[in-house]
């Protein structure tokens, strides 16, 4: 068990090697980044960078927003991470996700739907072809109505 009171999850290799790439890259291996490691690696899903904060000082009480948000960004150019926007602009972290995946709205219920990237492929295909435009498919978020508040609505 962890420190949360969910089971452990395993050791990962990748998570395992984030000390080294941090001192690769000049940063310092701190408690706080420590414990930020610690909580990610065991995350699952998308989680906001409020809630990591949250997450981080429940274990070390020290631990600084700042801190979370620079090492969260050098995590992800180290391909450990990604980050959407959610239909109300609030900035996600996926953690390792294992693919790129964007997202459904609904705006009537408030419930979000993983997209991924073959369901995603025409509208990522007729864009690049019409406009030359190439998809960050983590960065997709559409807003729209689920078939149930559709038809609450009429529509």
């Amino acid at each position: 068990m962890n420190r949360s009171g969910s089971p452990a999850a395993p050791e990962d290799t990748t998570w395992a090697g984030v000390r080294d790439l941090l001192r690769a890259r000049g940063l310092r291996w701190t408690p706080q980044r420590r414990t930020l490691i610690e909580v990610l690696s065991h995350a699952d899903g998308h989680v906001t960078g409020a809630d990591l904060v949250e997450r981080c000082r429940g274990l070390d009480a020290t631990t600084t927003p700042s801190t979370v948000y620079r090492t969260l960004d050098v995590l992800e150019e180290l391909g450990l991470r990604r980050h959407s926007h959610g239909a109300d602009g609030r900035e996600e972290f996926h953690v390792q996700p294992e693919a790129a995946h964007g997202h459904l709205h609904c705006i009537g219920c408030g419930t979000t739907w993983e997209i991924g990237a073959d369901e995603a492929a025409a509208l990522v295909s007729t864009l690049e072809r019409q406009r030359a435009f190439s998809v960050d498919l983590s960065h997709l978020s559409i807003a729209g109505r689920c078939a149930g508040c559709a038809e609450a609505l009429g529509e």
